[in-house]
């Protein structure tokens, strides 16, 4: 039963993180807290071997490294960075690059999308809940949160997680 629980804790968490981060433009430090915390608990029951576990680790970090060079070269969000470090404990090395080339599609898309609504519909132009007037300002960034939230859940069932949990 915990481990069906912890099934669902992963895109649960990530959904919650995609939400935010398109309502508010932030993603709380607690979602990843979370995520971190949960990965422990999952990959026992997950029944991963420690070699798993640490290359698991090692992905966490290698990313982390890589989304603070990108929050200091001002491409991503801090909370960006931090979701995308948490999320790829989950994913693994295995599916990395599928997850990071996944990523710069679905946010490619993203941006193109929230460009054309921008150039469509120029600031001031609606009357709208305060998120979408945000993401119609040239000032405000793009949700990358969405982005890597479409990523994961496309990526997670294939993932060592997924099979260690659902099988």
């Amino acid at each position: 039963m915990i481990d069906q629980s912890l099934l669902f804790l992963f895109p649960a968490a990530m959904a919650f993180a995609a939400a935010m981060d398109m309502l508010t433009m932030t993603i709380p430090n607690r979602i990843s807290l979370v995520l971190i915390a949960s990965f422990f608990v999952a990959a026992y029951f997950a029944g991963l071997s420690g070699h798993q576990v640490l290359m698991h680790l090692a992905t966490g970090a290698v990313v982390l490294a890589a989304g603070f060079a990108l929050f200091a070269a001002r491409v991503f969000g801090g909370g960006d960075a931090k979701l995308l470090a948490a999320s790829s404990l989950w994913i693994g090395f295995e599916h990395l690059f599928d997850y990071v080339y996944l990523i710069a599609v679905f946010g490619g898309f993203l941006a193109f999308a929230i460009l054309i609504g921008r150039k469509f519909f120029p600031e001031g132009s609606l009357r709208a809940p305060k998120w979408v007037l945000r993401l119609q300002s040239r000032e405000s960034g793009i949700p990358y949160g969405l982005a890597i939230t479409a990523s994961a859940l496309f990526i997670y069932p294939s993932t060592d997680f997924f099979r260690g949990l659902a099988f």
